[in-house]
């Protein structure tokens, strides 16, 4: 793989994650499995996730909803931990599909301003999501934007989402990381990688934020859906095979 190449790749790809509210995963994933294999996906990912978010976490301190990550952390790691474990054990590719329909039918029912949602997320429900996100991330290497209707249905846009999910989102990766290196799952040669992504990640964040300051909330909100709509349109597309075998 060029290195140059992935590090283009990572700066865009979090650059646009930064304005759509994540994302990132959707196009470094593809990559790193056409370049290196579907084996190589979770440690590179979870290595690469874990720096840019540090950083991006740093960047927007401040805005952190304390209340959400106090709830989310313990099914989050809980998670985490489950999933890595069973990423060492077996690969549930599959599991790609429905993070994909739920993505694409959770647009039905976000926070608007000119309708309540269906369903009211409280801080509490973070608990059982993070576990779930988290578990999921430990077999695919990323969940992606799945937990995008929870924040936004709770009330958290641009710099508060981004805040709060990326140190939401670095607590697990240290956990999946001393899962893989727990189960010898974390070969030395993958951190490479992994460094490079996240290193990557430091101008794409940095800009992302300059251009967040000049988007308005509606704006941020209609970024987040798009992307949340693309992501789940092609995780449905690339397990097009296993639904027609249904």
């Amino acid at each position: 793989m060029s290195i140059v190449t992935l590090a283009l790749v990572s700066f865009a790809s979090w650059l646009v994650s930064t304005l759509a509210g994540g994302g990132s995963p959707l196009v470094l994933i593809p990559f790193v499995n056409f370049s290196l294999g579907a084996a190589a996906v979770p440690p590179i990912i979870t290595i690469g996730m874990l720096l840019g978010n540090c950083q991006r976490a740093l960047l927007f301190w401040r805005f952190i909803d304390w209340k959400v990550t106090g709830w989310y952390l313990p099914g989050g790691i809980a998670g985490a931990v489950l999933g890595a474990y069973t990423f060492t054990q077996i690969h549930l590719e599959w599991l790609q599909l429905l993070i994909g329909l739920f993505l694409v039918t959770s647009l039905f029912n976000l926070k608007s301003d000119n309708k309540p949602p269906i369903f009211q997320i409280k801080a509490w429900h973070f608990l059982p999501a993070g576990f779930f996100y988290a578990f999921i991330s430990g077999i695919i290497g990323s969940s992606g934007p799945i937990l995008n209707p929870f924040y936004l249905n709770y009330g958290l846009v641009k710099e508060e989402m981004i805040s709060t999910k990326a140190i939401n989102v670095v607590i697990i990766h240290i956990a999946k990381l001393w899962t893989y290196a727990a189960f010898s799952n974390l070969d030395i040669h993958l951190l490479g990688y992994g460094l490079i992504i996240g290193l990557a990640a430091f101008p794409g964040n940095i800009f992302g934020s300059y251009i967040l300051k000049k988007i308005n909330d509606g704006l941020f909100r209609q970024f987040v859906l798009v992307s949340m709509g693309i992501t789940g349109g092609l995780m449905v597309w690339q397990q097009r095979q296993f639904l027609m075998f249904w």
